[in-house]
């Protein structure tokens, strides 16, 4: 039985939003973790729900990065993630520009992340920041969105996950515990 996922955005989610002077996060050193995300993240481990990041990343199509510096900037999320004892399944990236179909608002992320992970998408969440994250996590048919910003926080989020994610998942037979 496929299970469910919690798909998060990365800038402004995962990691605190680079500067409007910066734009991208294009080194290590500027990625800097949201503590609520890990909160959040813990959340979606002890229920069972499978974690996923699904980010645009232009700035490798526009030069400013390769795919390699990406690939580092992605290592200390994951290395952040492992300190906690906690767990993302997947980061999917669209780095080809906004005629991708991968790329937000465009659903092609998520179809990827469902067909490699045999997840279900119709009961899976994505918390994003913007209207492009929303669009995408309704376009490829998922049961929640969150846009985290002005009227709600990653704090906000961490509640709302704990209160309206069913309790631990058995990715063989659904809730565990249930009959059937």
């Amino acid at each position: 039985m496929s299970r469910p996922c919690i798909f998060f955005d990365r800038d402004g989610v995962v990691n605190v939003a680079p500067s409007p002077e910066e734009y991208y996060v294009l080194s290590p050193d500027r990625l800097f973790i949201e503590p609520a995300w890990l909160e959040a993240l813990a959340v979606v481990n002890e229920r069972g729900y499978a974690a996923i990041i699904v980010t645009n990343q232009k700035c490798v199509h526009k030069g400013l990065i390769s795919q390699a510096e990406l690939d580092e900037i992605h290592q200390v999320i994951r290395d952040a993630v492992s300190e906690h004892g906690l767990e993302v399944l997947d980061i999917f990236s669209a780095t080809r520009g906004d005629d991708d179909p991968d790329a937000k608002p465009n659903p092609g992320m998520f179809f990827k992340a469902a067909s490699e992970h045999d997840l279900d998408l119709a009961r899976s969440w994505m918390i994003g920041d913007s209207a492009r994250d929303i669009e995408s996590g309704e376009r490829a048919g998922l049961a929640e969105t969150l846009l985290v910003g002005e009227e709600l926080s990653m704090e906000d989020v961490c509640q709302i996950l704990r209160k309206r994610l069913p309790g631990e998942i058995d990715s063989r037979h659904g809730m565990v515990g249930e009959d059937g």
